[in-house]
């Protein structure tokens, strides 16, 4: 069968609200950088995935309706890219970082309920079943190839947003293999 896109959204959603609670609930510095770094791996895929993938979708069905909601969308990603380019260097000791993710979490939490009640909604009334599962597998095999940091001044919409993604993933990746993440188990 498979999920909707709505259903794949809302998953990558459910997993960083965890990835935050543990950075946030994490007893030592160590283990706050490897949820740290998991986070901005879900974050950052995670929006250039919809970007690509759920955003040309709305504004291929949904027309002005849908540019103008994936205006809306896009700036909220900006706030939140440029917040977690931030966090994602910073030690989660300094003095700055709670505050930062403080104001990350307020900007995406906003995003996704902008998502949950505007965007998915809508988006989903002008979908087949089928159309929507098809979507949420290229969101899923998107999130494969797309950088794993964030990188808020790249482009935000295809076909620019392509090529930067397909510059940055390598090197992103390669880097990630010197990162420490938290084990798969606790996932």
């Amino acid at each position: 069968m498979g999920e909707t896109i709505s259903e794949a959204i809302g998953n990558d959603h459910k997993a960083i609200d965890r990835y935050i609670d543990n950075l946030r609930n994490a007893p030592d510095i160590k283990t706050k950088t490897e949820w740290r770094n998991q986070l901005t791996w879900a974050l950052a895929r995670h929006a250039i995935s919809e970007e690509l993938t759920m955003y040309p979708a709305m504004e291929k069905h949904m027309g002005q309706e849908g540019t103008d909601l994936t205006n809306v969308d896009r700036e909220q990603h900006q706030a939140v890219k440029e917040d977690l380019y931030k966090l994602q260097s910073m030690s989660p000791d300094d003095n700055l970082f709670v505050p930062l993710l403080d104001r990350l979490v307020d900007d995406l939490h906003r995003h996704i309920e902008h998502e949950s009640n505007e965007d998915m909604p809508r988006l989903e009334k002008v979908l087949s079943k089928e159309e929507s599962r098809e979507l949420a597998k290229s969101f899923q095999r998107t999130k494969m190839i797309t950088p794993t940091r964030c990188h808020p001044s790249a482009p935000n919409k295809p076909y620019f947003e392509n090529f930067a993604a397909m510059l940055a993933a390598p090197i992103d990746k390669f880097a990630d293999l010197l990162r420490a993440f938290p084990e798969e188990s606790k996932l």
